[in-house]
């Protein structure tokens, strides 16, 4: 793992960047900017075989500023697989929300929540992505985030496979943090910090995840980190989380 995250600038978009332009240059990515934060892009960056229309594993983090492990866990991982990204289909999206990074806050700089806007193609930025994801073929999705009120890790699945996929990554990331263990979190139903709803309502709905599955993808995750616990130790349960989903749920060892 390289030793990366700069001290006291979690919050950093300028130095978050700085690292993905590293990323791009080494591993041949297509950076695309889907609109400004102010003097900032926001970029979204597709490998050669996914701008080529190969179906692909989009990774996302970024969406809520105030949570800032999952996006240095995604480059954290992307700087140590750089050959990975070079050769597969990946479509990353390190940070929709830079505003919110940078002030530390869930929303955007219009005071939006931007996981319950991915329906909404009036709202410019997210008409910019739909714009992009149109007509991608995905195999996986991956959104990180993390939750304030979290005892521990946990997992939403959303898929349309019957057998229950994120076990293996949740088992993968209890080395670095517990699961968080209660029976209902966010006023769902869960089991092990795993929550799968029986039910996935019609229409388009507000989360990433969601929009992604409606959308085509056969399976999305969305891992939550506990954001009390230690920054280090969260980045690290992110990058691992990638790396196991990876593995035994698109069959990707790297």
């Amino acid at each position: 793992m390289i030793p990366f995250l700069p001290r006291h600038r979690a919050h950093d978009y300028a130095a978050l960047m700085a690292g993905w332009e590293r990323v791009a240059a080494h591993a041949g990515l297509r950076a695309v900017t889907l609109g400004m934060a102010g003097p900032a892009p926001i970029v979204v960056f597709e490998s050669s075989a996914a701008a080529q229309g190969q179906p692909a594993v989009y990774l996302s983090t970024g969406v809520h500023g105030d949570e800032p492990a999952p996006p240095w866990g995604l480059l954290s991982w992307a700087l140590d697989h750089l050959d990975l990204l070079r050769t597969g289909s990946f479509i990353l999206s390190p940070c929709l929300n830079p505003v919110g990074l940078v002030s530390n806050t869930r929303v955007d700089g219009q005071g939006k929540d931007l996981n319950r806007r991915f329906h909404l193609a009036r709202d410019p930025l997210i008409k910019a992505w739909r714009a992009f994801m149109k007509g991608r073929a995905l195999v996986f999705g991956l959104c990180l985030h993390e939750d304030y009120d979290s005892q521990g890790c946990y997992v939403y699945e959303v898929s349309i496979h019957r057998r229950l996929l994120c076990e293996a990554p949740m088992a993968a990331i209890e080395a670095i943090l517990p699961r968080d263990l209660r029976r209902e979190i966010e006023g769902r139903p869960a089991r092990r910090g795993i929550i799968r709803p029986k039910i996935i309502p019609p229409g388009l709905h507000g989360p990433e995840a969601l929009v992604l599955h409606q959308q085509g993808c056969p399976v999305t995750l969305t891992f939550e980190t506990p954001s009390e616990f230690g920054l280090d130790d969260r980045v690290r349960a992110h990058r691992r989380f990638i790396e196991a989903s990876l593995e035994h749920i698109v069959g990707i060892r790297a």
